[in-house]
This record gives C-alpha cells, structure tokens and sequence, in this order.
C-alpha cells in the first residue's frame, strides 16, 4: 500500500513537471502545480482503490493519473486575452 502511494505520488510529480515543461506560460506558480499534481495523483489512487479494493495496482496508477491529469487541467489559464463585448446600451 505504501508503495502503490508512493508511485501515484511520482506518476502526479511527473505528470506536474511536464506540464510545467510544456505549458508554464498558461500555469500559475510553480509549487501550486507541482502540489496539485501529486495531491490529485493521491487522491485518485484512494478512489481508486477505494471503488476496487486491494490488488488492482495498475487500475489504482491509471485512476491517479486520470484525477492528477484532470486537476492539473483545472489550473491552465486562458491562451489569449479575453475579449469582452460591451452590450449595446
């Protein structure tokens, strides 16, 4: 169990450092994502693990990455400036 932890915590570290490889001009600080990335990659592991129970040690990887990837999501800023519209008055 330790180890399956301790995988999800690397699998969300690596996740975050290549998004902050490939995408660190739409992230916000570092720290923020390289936390995010490892907080979600655990807490996908114990959903996880919690919906399938002990022995799925590559089902409970794939869910830390799926909830790590979809968290890191949450974090990109837009690409471009936001255009706003005035309404007709």
């Amino acid at each position: 169990m330790i180890l399956e932890a301790l995988g999800s915590a690397v699998l969300g570290l690596v996740l975050a450092w290549t998004a902050v490889t490939r995408l660190s001009h739409r992230l916000p600080v570092r720290t923020l994502v390289f936390a995010t990335g490892i907080a979600g990659a655990l807490f996908g592991d114990f959903v996880t693990r919690s919906a399938l129970g002990p022995g799925s040690f590559l089902a409970s990887l794939l869910g830390a990455a799926i909830i790590s990837a979809a968290s890191l999501s949450l974090l990109l800023r837009p690409a471009g400036r936001l255009r706003r519209r005035s309404a007709p008055a």
